[in-house]
């Protein structure tokens, strides 16, 4: 097997992203320390429009840039965040992903400056997100409080808050680890108050399907729990085929001889929620999130999703 001297990652350039491409290197460095790597950075369409993502056809904002470098040859591997990734169309022709790696924590965080619980803010209190999965859920158990629409990475929001444009935000804990800022986290929210996307916490790494030297190199970062939850839920969304401004939410569980995963799409205010959970049992990742879709479809998922504008 050849093994490749040099492995250029692209990946998107926030202060995140980056942090995330440095985990990638530790971890390759790791097993394989005569390989060098090099970070080549891009800045895309997501990072550079701040407004309302279905303006910019939202799905793939955040990773157009970075496959069309992959595809040019520029780089030999790129790291997404699977959430980012869009899962109702095929990866972009000619490659493949080549591994993902251990899970990190799926819940949201809630960061408040003075220390209050979700439960504790009082009525009006501004929350900074412009996730529909968080607007929905927080429209339903929390309709007391205002959500304003607030993009930008996670630093740039943190700045915004204590600069007084809202008074508290929710962001995903693993984010806030990624860039070593846990410590602002006010309130870990569970999976029962804020079901989180799906693909939260997982990196993937993606290679040209020729590259067979970087494909066989990078293989070795793979977690397998990881990579069964990821494929049932990247077939649960491409099922669905739902839009960058449908409220859908779940995620999978695995152990090595089981895998559960659940599911829910949501009405924009909350109200309406289709839930369904299932085991694997003897079907693959891909059955079980091709099952648990159908489960929503039937309970009227595809009227939902397509009676919401976008």
């Amino acid at each position: 097997m050849s093994v490749p001297e040099l492995i250029r990652i692209v990946s998107r350039d926030s202060p995140m992203a980056l942090a995330q491409v440095e985990r990638v290197r530790t971890e390759l460095a790791a097993r394989h320390p005569g390989i060098r790597t090099a970070v080549v950075p891009v800045k895309t369409t997501g990072d550079k429009w701040l407004g309302d993502l279905s303006q910019v056809d939202g799905k793939g904002a955040f990773t157009k840039e970075v496959d069309a470098a992959l595809v040019a040859g520029e780089a030999d591997l790129a790291v997404h965040c699977v959430k980012d990734v869009p899962a109702d169309r095929p990866l972009p022709a000619g490659t493949t992903f080549a591994a993902f790696l251990r899970r990190d924590d799926i819940r949201d965080a809630l960061v408040h400056p003075g220390g209050l619980g979700l439960d504790d803010l009082p009525a009006g209190t501004r929350i900074g997100t412009s996730s529909v999965r968080r607007i929905a859920q927080l429209s339903a158990a929390y309709p007391h409080l205002e959500c304003v629409p607030f993009r930008g990475n996670a630093n740039r929001r943190l700045a915004k808050l204590y600069a007084g444009e809202v008074d508290a935000l929710l962001l995903a804990v693993a984010g806030l680890e990624r860039i070593d800022r846990a410590d602002v986290i006010t309130e870990v929210l569970p999976v029962a108050t804020m079901c989180p996307p799906l693909g939260a916490g997982i990196l993937a790494l993606q290679c040209r399907e020729d590259d067979t030297a970087t494909i066989d190199v990078v293989s070795d970062l793979n977690h397998p729990e990881t990579y069964r939850e990821a494929m049932a839920e990247r077939m649960f969304l491409h099922v669905l085929q739902g839009h960058c401004n449908s409220p859908i939410a779940g995620f999978a569980t695995a152990a090595p001889d089981e895998l559960w995963l659940r599911g829910r799409v949501f009405s924009p205010d909350g109200k309406t929620v289709l839930d369904a959970r299932e085991s694997a049992g003897r079907l693959t990742p891909p059955d079980l999130g091709t099952s648990v879709a159908l489960a929503l479809l039937r309970q009227g998922a595809r009227e939902l999703i397509d009676g919401i504008a976008h």
